[in-house]
């Protein structure tokens, strides 16, 4: 199942002046990922040492418009409290860019989220993990070499939003994960995301 979230980089929040990036993209992002990339908005995921391949991935795909790019509020510095999207704010980024906010991320440590699961349902959940997701995001989805978005740890909101959006077609499935993804029942996701948020 790779890249089943990967990061979505939701409301990145990168901050916007009269449509122009910030000087320094890294910067930039902290608005809704925060200076060390970990996240405290349960909608926003934490980017902090996913690789950098899967980050770089990530912004290219939202600069092609792959994936949604919902309206988000930005919740940290001198825009704080102005609206953006993912794809307006990628749109002009330059590879090089791109490149310094993915290694820049990618050496920064990842901190799970804190938060409460339900352990029936998590245990549940870790049964459909090992079925047919472990293969592609082995340790509960936290290790960064395989370039694919954390799910162990990750927040639960925002994990629960996309897998909804995977099993609804709004995001694009790779080759490789479908079949899984095919299986994954509705009823399924709520287990999946109180494991993944049970991952400490």
């Amino acid at each position: 199942m790779n890249k089943l979230f990967g990061i979505s980089l939701v409301a990145v929040g990168l901050s916007l002046t009269s449509g122009a990036l910030a000087a320094d993209p890294v910067e930039a992002c902290a608005g809704c990922h925060n200076k060390d990339g970990v996240s405290t908005d349960s909608k926003v995921p934490t980017l902090a040492g996913m690789s950098a391949k899967y980050l770089s991935d990530t912004i290219g795909d939202y600069q092609k418009k792959a994936r949604p790019c919902p309206e988000a509020t930005v919740i940290n510095g001198d825009k704080k409290g102005s609206k953006t999207d993912m794809c307006q704010v990628v749109k002009d980024l330059s590879a090089a860019d791109i490149a310094k906010i993915a290694q820049y991320y990618s050496n920064q440590t990842y901190v799970k989220a804190k938060q409460t699961s339900d352990a029936a349902l998590a245990a549940k959940g870790k049964d459909i993990h090992v079925k047919l997701c472990d293969k592609c995001h082995t340790e509960g989805g936290t290790v960064a070499d395989d370039d694919s978005g954390f799910l162990g740890g990750q927040w639960m909101p925002y994990l629960e939003a996309q897998l909804k959006d995977f099993k609804a077609g709004k995001r694009p499935v790779p080759t490789k994960m479908k079949p899984k993804l095919d299986e994954v029942q509705d009823s399924d996701i709520p287990a999946l995301v109180q494991y993944y948020g049970s991952v400490k």
